[in-house]
Order: C-alpha cells, then structure tokens, then sequence
C-alpha cells in the first residue's frame, strides 16, 4: 500500500471515529483530524470541505461494500441473503457500530438540503435493494427460491431490516437480552425469507450468520 493510500485509509478510520464520538451535526474537521492523527491544514489539503470528505467517506464505505458483496457471490444464496439480514443485527457490545449509525440518520435528515450527500445516500438505498434482488435471482435461477416478485421482496426486506435499526438506535432497546434490530431480523427470516426456500432447502440460522 502506497504512502497516500495508507494516509487515506487513516483519515477514513478517523472520520468513522469522530462519527462515533460526535454525531454528524456538531462534526468539525478538527475533531476528524484529532481522531485520525493528522493536522486540520493536512485535512484541507486533500478536501476542501467537511462536506467533500464525508462524501468521499460515504463513497469508500459503499465500495467496500460492494467488494463484499462480490466476494460471497459464489456462495449459496440462502446462505447470502441470512448474511444480509444479520448485517442490520446489533450486538449488545456494538456501541460504537448504533453510534455510527446514529450519525448516518443524521446525515440522512440533512439529504433533502444537500444534493451530493442525498446522492450518496440514495446510491445506498439503491444498492442495499439491488443486493436483494441480485440474490433473490440468484435463488430462483439454482432453483433454491420459490418465483417471487424480486423487487417487491427486497424493498420489503430493506424496508423492514432499516426501520428496526432506525428503531433502536433512536429510541433504545428496551429488551436487554435481545435487541431489538436480533428480534425483528429473526420474524424477518421466518416471514419473509423461509417461505422463499423451496422444499428441502435449508438456511442458516440468523446466531450461524452472525459468528461469520
């Protein structure tokens, strides 16, 4: 890894860690160059702004992704659809991860002012779906899923998975033993997911998924 790319790679982690510790609203490029190591003046030189740096962060975040995504892709897709719905699970020790996500819907609140963070926030919503449908395909074409309305599936399950973790990390979880984003992934599973699989085909379990 070059010199620049490590550099980067470091104010990225940075930008994810002032996001934990501050939330999107009162976010400054000192509080990203204190967490990251590197001066305000270094900051400016690569973005010009808080805003063009948080785009780029959200565009790395969304390539990652999408080299994820790439890399299961030969792997079973009821395999790879439980995976998906246990990405929307947080853990009990993950208060780092809801406080990320709590910066993130702060991000998403400000889109209809911002057209370049809506972009990157539509591009999200986009790609969450298009994962969905991708696997949902996947599944019909093996044989493995039953023939459904793929877009109209994965909407619902996106839709679904995103307001339970909308859900905690703006109101809390008020069941302590489980949270609530692992509750609503479980019903998910059992309503949405299992009446896809065609008889004789098994899934993960949702606690398989998680210890991946």
């Amino acid at each position: 890894m070059s010199e620049e790319a490590m550099a980067t790679e470091e104010i990225m982690d940075g930008v994810y860690r002032a996001l934990c510790e501050h939330g999107y609203a009162e976010l400054t490029m000192q509080d990203i160059a204190d967490e990251c190591g590197k001066s305000k003046s270094l900051l400016h030189y690569h973005y010009d702004t808080k805003e063009d740096l948080l785009v780029a962060f959200l565009d790395g975040i969304l390539a990652d992704y999408e080299g994820r995504l790439a890399c299961r892709a030969d792997r079973p897709p009821a395999e790879r659809l439980v995976e998906f719905v246990a990405r929307f699970v947080f853990t009990p020790e993950e208060d780092d991860r809801e406080s990320f996500h709590l910066a993130l819907l702060e991000m998403r609140s400000q889109g209809p002012f911002n057209e370049r963070i809506q972009d990157q926030l539509d591009r999200s919503d986009e790609l969450l779906r298009d994962s969905v449908a991708d696997i949902l395909d996947a599944g019909i074409a093996d044989g493995s899923f039953e023939p459904v309305d793929v877009d109209r599936t994965a909407a619902l399950l996106v839709a679904t998975l995103d307001g339970a973790r909308t859900r905690q990390i703006t109101l809390g979880d008020a069941q302590p033993a489980a949270s609530y984003t692992r509750v609503v992934a479980e019903e998910a599973l059992e309503t949405i997911v299992d009446p896809l699989l065609v008889e004789g085909v098994d899934r993960p379990t949702l606690a398989e998924a998680l210890e991946r």
